[in-house]
């Protein structure tokens, strides 16, 4: 650090060096400065670098015992957890995808292995599977061999929430009408064979996300029920393949809410497009028409070269990324995402001469696509451009 004596009529010293009028210094940590030009009559200072305050977010430390993150099927520290509903007990996937189909095959009801409560509803917990790869940081011992791990995941079936139909026991004290019987039916297979398929007692069934209605969950068919990109489920492709769109008693989804990136069409520019930025995204529009095209046209052109796999998938917000082609099948909140991830090589690859003379002037923002300010400084993101890769920062 440089010392600039102002002008005036004293001298100072600086580690026993005397300073005149308008002249540098060169400090450090530890410098003794003293304000005159002998050590006698005048205070000492010296020069300290304070260490700034730690801003990174606090991690909030939690004691958990070991034990209660275990799964009682195996008996090790719980993978890809699932939670048995109405007991929310906690188990491996893969341990209690088996114990499921093993049940179903001898049993009327699956019963919980834990407490033996019967089982109506199981799902994947991230919130625990979060505290159990925390764990396995924490001391590496308790990790499984990737061997393990992959025969677990091969037993693995839940992807998302499954309705676990338990078996009615008709007793002589309440003997249900028809009418009664009907209404306790989860989906349209339930009580009628359709396809050549019809649900039984044991039937697991998928709730769809959309509309809610029931479907049996089926992994010998060829209709995908799960979405690759967030592994929920979704019965629009399964009912449209059955060739019910219409129940008055079930809930039906309709077959725009999943279906296959090939056979979907936009016209707008997703509100998830360039961080959620409303600048960026007028730029795209702009050199969009520019250059003659519709968005339909320019994401035909990205999607066939995603099928090519010509686009590096590195940053691609969806699950299973290295999976997706045109063919896959997307709820519409995915398939969004996929367009904005999409619109974000169109734009970066792009020629210069595309872009509108104001936006074509502007300079890269440092930290880029992870900037924070542009979200509510305008004229922040006016003046930069963010649709670039950060280059300070953590996210470089």
């Amino acid at each position: 650090m440089k010392l600039w004596f102002a002008q005036s009529s004293y001298t100072i010293l600086a580690d026993d060096a005397a300073i005149q009028n308008e002249e540098t210094a060169i400090i450090k940590c530890g410098s003794e400065i003293i304000p005159g030009p002998d050590r006698e009559g005048y205070l000492s200072y010296r020069f300290e670098v304070m260490p700034f305050p730690d801003s990174s977010p606090k991690q909030i430390k939690i004691c958990v015992d070991v034990e209660h993150a275990k799964c009682s099927i195996c008996l090790s520290i719980w993978h890809d957890v699932v939670t048995a509903a109405p007991c929310l007990h906690n188990f491996c996937n893969g341990c209690f995808s088996e114990w499921l189909r093993r049940s179903q095959e001898k049993h009327v009801c699956v019963l919980c292995p834990q407490c033996r409560a019967v089982v109506q509803f199981v799902g994947r917990n991230h919130f625990l599977q979060n505290i159990a790869e925390n764990i396995l940081q924490a001391d590496s011992s308790l990790k499984r061999s990737n061997e393990e791990v992959a025969h677990l995941d091969s037993y693995a079936s839940i992807q998302s929430n499954l309705v676990v139909k338990a078996g009615k026991r008709q007793t002589r004290k309440r003997i249900h009408s028809l009418v009664e019987e009907e209404t306790e039916l989860p989906c349209p297979q339930c009580g009628t064979e359709i396809g050549g398929f019809r649900c039984n007692h044991d039937t697991v069934h998928l709730q769809c996300q959309a509309c809610g209605g029931m479907m049996p969950s089926r992994v010998n068919t060829f209709v995908p029920q799960h979405c690759v990109g967030c592994d929920r489920a979704f019965c629009g492709a399964y009912w449209h393949a059955q060739r019910v769109s219409v129940s008055d008693s079930h809930p039906i989804c309709s077959r725009e809410n999943f279906k296959p990136i090939s056979e979907r069409s936009i016209s707008r520019i997703p509100f998830l497009a360039h961080e959620k930025n409303r600048v960026e995204q007028d730029v795209t529009e702009k050199c969009i028409r520019r250059m003659g095209r519709t968005l339909q046209d320019v994401m035909t052109e990205w999607i066939a070269k995603l099928n090519n796999r010509e686009i590096d998938r590195t940053r691609m917000p969806l699950n299973h990324a290295e999976m997706i082609t045109a063919e896959t099948h997307l709820c519409n909140d995915c398939y969004e995402k996929l367009i904005s991830f999409l619109l974000y090589w169109f734009r970066i690859s792009m020629p210069k001469h595309f872009l509108p003379p104001d936006a074509s002037k502007r300079e890269n923002c440092w930290y880029g696509y992870s900037c924070r300010t542009q979200h509510h400084n305008v004229e922040h993101a006016r003046k930069r451009n963010h649709v670039c890769r950060p280059t300070q920062g953590n996210n470089v």
